[in-house]
């Protein structure tokens, strides 16, 4: 069988602050929603905006560095994998499921106005095009990816 791919890129705003939990080990891990909106004409031909909600794992560094920074309404870039995991629900007895986004780097997107600069200094300065971060690195309104 040929090689496949597990690739997922998204840009997102968070729906709640990342939730910061750690292994017996003590390997921290946050974990937070993220929406990315699509804007679609229905059949009467009016636009409606449809969100989507993923919900994101991180894993060490990313974790830390994620529950000091991110914060709800944050908008981000994120790269990572899908990954399913299952388990039995004790109260109804039933097999359950959830998809997540195990993330492997993030890149803050925000404008420096939502970082808590002024509005005459995030007017003054425009976004520049960059490559997302490496893994653990935080960038500013000045790396953006696209």
């Amino acid at each position: 069988m040929a090689g496949t791919v597990n690739r997922v890129i998204l840009v997102g705003r968070l729906g709640k602050d990342p939730e910061i939990k750690y292994t017996p080990s003590g390997t921290p891990m946050a974990t937070f929603s993220l929406a990315t909106d699509e804007s679609r004409k229905d059949a009467s031909g009016n636009r409606q905006q449809i969100t989507e909600w993923h919900n994101v794992v991180l894993w060490g560094k990313q974790a830390e560095i994620a529950g000091e920074y991110l914060r709800k309404g944050k908008l981000i870039y994120m790269e990572g994998r899908l990954q399913t995991r299952s388990w039995d629900d004790a109260q109804s007895n039933e097999k359950r499921y959830r998809t997540e986004i195990i993330g492997d780097r993030f890149t803050m997107l925000s404008s420096r106005a939502e970082q808590g600069e002024s509005q005459d200094s995030a007017k003054a300065s425009a976004p520049q095009p960059t490559q997302p971060a490496p893994e653990g690195k935080l960038e500013d309104e000045e790396d953006l990816p696209f």
